[in-house]
């Protein structure tokens, strides 16, 4: 049986059995704590990382280093686990045996996030429409092929969004296996404000432009365009050629400051 692990970010925790009640995690866990104190606390069913670095990459970097298990499940603290999530990880790793990465489904499917329909290969034209609280990994591979998240992408850090956008980019990169499968593991409590969403601003299609020219040094200006036209939400925002100015301004700070 495969061993499934939960791994948590939050900040600022102070009652961890609440969180992991609320979440409806019993067990196999680490929760990655940024605070202001540097501890690794075990407890009868998992571990407590709490660290004072700042950033969700770092974050899911460090507890993603302290597992031992052969799945890691990504997760946020806004998310409720149904009852039998490790079971259905477990059997969706069985049934997909090529898989190293699959993204899952939320069972409160809202905010025009992509459901699921069927089993299906991801690849380079389709995986910038998942986050990370849907994805789950073979650790090995993930491990082997030195993959991790970018620090500088994603809550605090310099560039708001992008971090899964990132990992996923380089799951392909190396060769990896991403499939998304029709499986729901938790819904979103969407009772807090976004960390980082603060509306279609200039401030998010320039780290847009940042991402795509990262993750696409020859494509990223058609990706943007392509992305820009797609989207009806960006309609109205502000005018198309001033969202290809600010995008163009993100990938010129690429070639300036070189990769990440």
């Amino acid at each position: 049986m495969l061993k499934v692990e939960t791994l948590i970010t939050t900040m600022r925790l102070t009652e961890p059995s609440a969180l992991l009640s609320r979440m409806n995690v019993k067990h196999n866990y680490i929760i990655g704590n940024q605070c202001d104190k540097n501890e690794v606390q075990k407890t009868e069913n998992g571990i407590i990382v709490s660290t004072d670095m700042r950033g969700v990459g770092q974050n899911r970097n460090n507890i993603i280093e302290r597992s031992n298990a052969d799945i890691c499940v990504l997760a946020d603290d806004d998310m409720v686990f149904c009852d039998e999530y490790e079971s259905l990880v477990a059997s969706a790793f069985e049934n997909n045996p090529k898989a190293d990465v699959l993204i899952f489904n939320f069972i409160n499917e809202s905010q025009g996030r992509r459901v699921n329909g069927k089993t299906k290969r991801i690849w380079y034209h389709n995986y910038m429409n998942y986050g990370a609280a849907r994805i789950a990994f073979r650790r090995r591979p993930i491990v082997y092929h030195s993959i991790f998240f970018n620090t500088m992408f994603g809550g605090g850090t310099p560039h708001q969004c992008g971090e899964d956008t990132l990992f996923l980019n380089s799951c392909l990169k190396a060769g990896l296996k991403v499939y998304a499968v029709p499986v729901a593991l938790a819904s979103l409590t969407d009772d807090r404000e976004s960390t980082w969403f603060k509306g279609f601003n200039e401030k998010y299609f320039f780290d847009k432009g940042v991402v795509l020219g990262l993750a696409h040094p020859k494509l990223g200006k058609l990706l943007a365009l392509l992305l820009i036209l797609k989207h009806r939400q960006y309609k109205g925002v502000m005018p198309l050629s001033k969202c290809l100015k600010i995008t163009s301004d993100g990938f010129k700070y690429i070639d300036s400051h070189g990769e990440e």
